[in-house]
C-alpha cells in the first residue's frame, strides 16, 4: 500500500497552531543520552517517523528506550555497545550524530554511512577531521566510519564551513575529553544551542554558547537529565508561508519567534503583517504577496530548510524572485515538480529564477525531501482542482500531525491511501 495527500486548492488558511519539539534537535538530543550512564528523559518530542527511527539506532547500542507520546525515556548502560545497526542507521542521516558520543564513552564508534534525504552531498570530513585532532583515528571501512582512540585531548579545531553536524559530533566528543577543546567557525543554530544546555545540564563546561566560538572544557563524566527540547522554527515558518500564500493569518504557538527573525522579515517584504509575543507570534496578509529574493546561509541567515518554501511562495507572488542556494546543490530537484504545477521557474547553478503566477494547477507530484513535501503541499493549496503528493512518508519524517494541523488552519487536504496498481 501507498499513500498520497490529497491537497485541494483554494482555502484561506486561518487560526491558531501548535508546534512541539524541533525534528533538528531532538534527535541529536537523543545521541546525547549516551554521553552518560542512567536515564535520560527528553520531553517535548515530535511524534514523527525519524524518533522511532533513532531510538533503533540507541536500542542497537545496548541502549532500553521507550517512546511515549511526547516523552522519550533513554536507559543507557554502563558500557554500551560501539557499532551502530546498519539497517537502522541507513534509513537516518541524523544517526551520524552517534559517532561523537561513542567515541567519548567507548574510545570507538563503529557506524555505517547513514542514508537520508537526496538533497545533495553532506560529507563526513569535518566531522573525522575534528576527531582526529582530539586524538582519535578514522577511517572508512566496508561502508562504516571507524573511529578510535585510547585517550581523546583538547585541540583546537577550525571548521571550514559552520557545519552543525561537525559541530555537534566534535562538541559532544571533546565535552569527555582531557582539557580545553575550541571549536572556531562553530554552527549557531539553535538546536546547537539546545544540545549545549542539555549537556550543561549533564554537567559540561562550556563557554561561548550561541557564538561561532565554543570552548569546551572537559570532564571526566557527565550525569543523566531531563531536558525539554525547543520548538520547531522550521514547521513554525512553515505555517507561516501557508498564511502567506493563502493570504490568510495563522498565529503559531511554541516556537521563540527570534528564531525566526530573518523569516519574519522578509515575509513582512513580501506584504505580511506579523505580531509576536513570548513563544509564538502571528502573521496575515491580506492581498496577494509581493516578489522577495531569498538567499541560504548558515544561522543567523535563511535556513536552506526553507528554500522550499520560499520558491513555493515566490510561484505566487507579484513579481520576479532570485533565490540562491548556498548549502546543498541538490536541493533544486524539488523546482521540476513545481513547474508541473505550472510554477515559472528556471534554475542556473546556485540560483533560481521564479516568475510568479496569479494561480498554479493540479497536478500529481513527488516529495524527494521533507521540505520538499512540504513545499509541495502548500503549493497544492494554491493550485486549482486537487493536487496529489506522493512520497509523503517523507513529510511524516519531519511534520507531527501534518495532515490534522493543516485541516484545522481550515486546508482542503486528506491522507489517500490507495493500491499502487490501481
Amino acid at each position: 500500500m501507498t499513500e498520497h495527500f490529497a491537497v485541494r486548492g483554494g482555502a484561506r488558511l486561518s487560526g491558531t497552531v501548535d508546534v512541539v519539539g524541533a525534528k533538528n534537535s531532538v534527535l541529536k538530543l537523543m545521541a546525547a543520552a549516551l554521553l552518560a550512564e542512567g536515564t535520560t528523559t527528553i520531553t517535548n518530542c515530535p511524534e514523527i517517523l525519524d524518533v522511532p527511527l533513532m531510538a533503533d539506532v540507541l536500542r542497537s547500542l545496548g541502549c532500553t528506550v521507550q517512546v511515549e507520546g511526547d516523552r522519550v525515556t533513554i536507559d543507557v548502560p554502563a558500557e554500551p555497545g560501539a557499532q551502530a545497526d546498519y539497517r537502522s542507521v541507513s534509513r537516518l542521516r541524523a544517526s551520524v550524530c552517534v559517532l561523537g558520543p561513542l567515541v567519548a564513552r567507548c574510545r570507538k564508534a563503529v557506524v555505517p554511512l547513514p542514508g537520508g534525504d537526496a538533497i545533495g552531498s553532506r560529507p563526513l570530513d569535518m566531522h573525522a577531521n575534528g576527531l582526529r585532532k582530539l586524538g582519535a583515528t578514522t577511517e572508512i571501512e566496508h561502508g562504516r566510519v571507524v573511529a578510535q582512540a585510547d585517550d581523546l585531548h583538547g585541540a583546537q579545531i577550525w571548521l571550514d564551513f559552520p557545519s552543525v553536524g561537525a559541530t555537534e559530533n566534535i562538541l559532544m566528543a571533546a565535552v569527555l575529553a582531557e582539557g580545553t577543546t575550541v571549536i572556531d567557525n562553530a554552527a549557531r543554530e539553535p538546536e546547537i544551542v539546545d544540545l549545549c544546555v542539555m549537556l550543561q545540564q549533564m554537567g559540561a563546561t562550556l563557554e561561548g554558547v550561541g557564538s561561532s566560538t565554543l570552548t569546551v572544557h572537559g570532564v571526566p563524566r557527565l550525569q543523566p537529565t531531563t531536558h525539554r527540547v525547543i520548538g520547531d522554527r522550521i514547521v513554525g515558518a512553515t505555517w507561516a508561508f501557508a498564511a502567506v500564500m493563502t493570504r490568510g493569518e495563522v498565529t503559531v504557538r511554541g516556537v521563540d519567534p527570534h528564531h525566526l527573525d530573518l523569516v519574519l522579515d522578509k515575509l513582512r517584504s513580501a506584504g505580511a503583517e506579523t505580531r509576536t509575543g513570548v513563544d509564538e507570534f502571528s502573521v496575515s496578509v491580506s492581498g496577494r504577496p509581493r516578489a522577495v529574493d531569498f538567499v541560504t546561509l548558515p544561522y543567523p541567515g535563511f535556513a536552506t530548510d526553507l528554500q522550499p518554501m520560499a520558491i513555493a511562495l515566490s510561484a505566487v507572488a507579484d513579481g520576479t524572485s532570485m533565490i540562491t542556494e548556498n548549502v546543498f546543490e541538490a536541493r533544486f530537484r524539488f523546482v521540476d515538480e513545481m513547474v508541473r504545477l505550472g510554477a515559472d521557474a528556471r534554475t542556473d547553478g546556485h540560483h533560481a529564477v521564479v516568475r510568479g503566477v496569479e494561480r498554479l494547477s493540479s497536478a500529481p507530484v513527488w516529495a524527494s525531501d521533507i521540505r520538499a513535501g512540504a513545499g509541495l503541499v502548500l503549493a497544492g493549496l494554491c493550485a486549482d482542482g486537487v493536487t496529489e503528493v506522493w512520497d509523503v512518508d517523507h513529510i511524516d519524517r519531519g511534520y507531527p500531525r501534518f495532515v490534522e494541523n493543516l485541516t484545522s488552519l481550515g486546508a482542503g487536504i486528506r491522507r489517500v491511501s490507495a493500491d499502487p496498481e490501481r
